[in-house]
């Protein structure tokens, strides 16, 4: 009895392995986790935000605007100067016309800055500006 051998029913053909199927199902499943993720949006920096008992949550917030207590903007995770407020508004109200510009002042900013930054949002055209708070009591 001849034992047969797996080189011996191969001949001259090499097995592969098609990966094909394996890739495209990798594939999907990374173009359903980008798809699903959720992308919150920050202003790039922590502040200590006052405290409101008449907080409410805002819906569409695109712009977030960061003062810091030692009064400096962030925008996007950027420190942004004064002078170049309104045109970074304007950039990212373009993106979202229908978005909304969020601040979130330190409460030991000055009033001053945050006037200068719904002065420039309003002067973009963005007509619901909002101040964030911390729920009080």
């Amino acid at each position: 009895m001849r034992k047969f051998s797996w080189q011996e029913g191969m001949g001259d053909e090499e097995l592969n392995i098609d990966v094909t199927p394996m890739l495209d199902v990798v594939f999907i499943l990374l173009i359903f986790f980008i798809v699903t993720a959720s992308f919150v949006k920050e202003a790039g920096i922590d502040v200590n935000r006052p405290q409101a008992s008449t907080a409410t949550q805002q819906d569409n917030a695109s712009i977030l605007v960061a003062l810091t207590d030692d009064n400096s903007i962030w925008i996007d995770g950027r420190k942004i100067e004064q002078h170049a407020l309104r045109a970074n508004i304007e950039r990212l109200h373009a993106e979202n016309p229908k978005g909304s510009v969020v601040i979130q002042a330190d409460k030991d900013s000055r009033n001053e800055l945050l006037i200068a930054v719904m002065d420039s949002a309003r002067a973009v055209g963005v007509s619901n500006v909002a101040i964030a708070t911390v729920e009080g009591e």
